[in-house]
């Protein structure tokens, strides 16, 4: 279970921050919508649950399955539009060692899509009708 506490200073172009037992996050409504932009945006935040629940799932799979993996870097954009709603891309890159056999890589790439459809956030998001779409990646090294 999840306690936040909100404290927002001034008007639109003011700034906030949410503090949990694991969070503090400066909070600001986008120049775009009037605001200041000096903190996360709603969609920046969206996005971050998004992303730590697909990498954290993924990093869970080859856990499970003790591949050696050496870490994971991801990027991921979201852009949330009137017309075609919020979309979110990842792009994880998983590193192994160049000792990986030919099994331990075909089941990373197999996890890209496994982790998608596990993230318990992404399929909030799916319900509401956000697209996501995973290009994931391997490195050897």
């Amino acid at each position: 279970m999840a306690h936040l506490k909100t404290v927002w200073n001034g008007s639109t172009k003011g700034n906030g921050t949410i503090t949990g037992d694991k969070m503090d996050t400066p909070i600001a409504i986008p120049t775009v919508s009037g605001g200041s932009g000096d903190g996360a945006n709603p969609t920046d935040l969206l996005a971050a649950s998004a992303a730590s629940c697909y990498a954290m799932t993924l990093i869970a799979l080859t856990a499970a399955r003790n591949l050696p993996v050496i870490g994971l870097v991801m990027t991921t954009e979201a852009v949330n539009s009137k017309d075609k709603g919020l979309k979110i891309i990842h792009y994880p890159e998983v590193s192994l060692p160049e000792s990986a056999t030919e099994e331990e890589i075909k089941f990373v790439e197999r996890a890209f899509n496994t982790a998608d459809m596990g993230c318990h956030i992404g399929n909030l998001l799916k319900r509401a009708d956000a697209e996501i779409k995973i290009e994931g990646k391997i490195s050897l090294e």
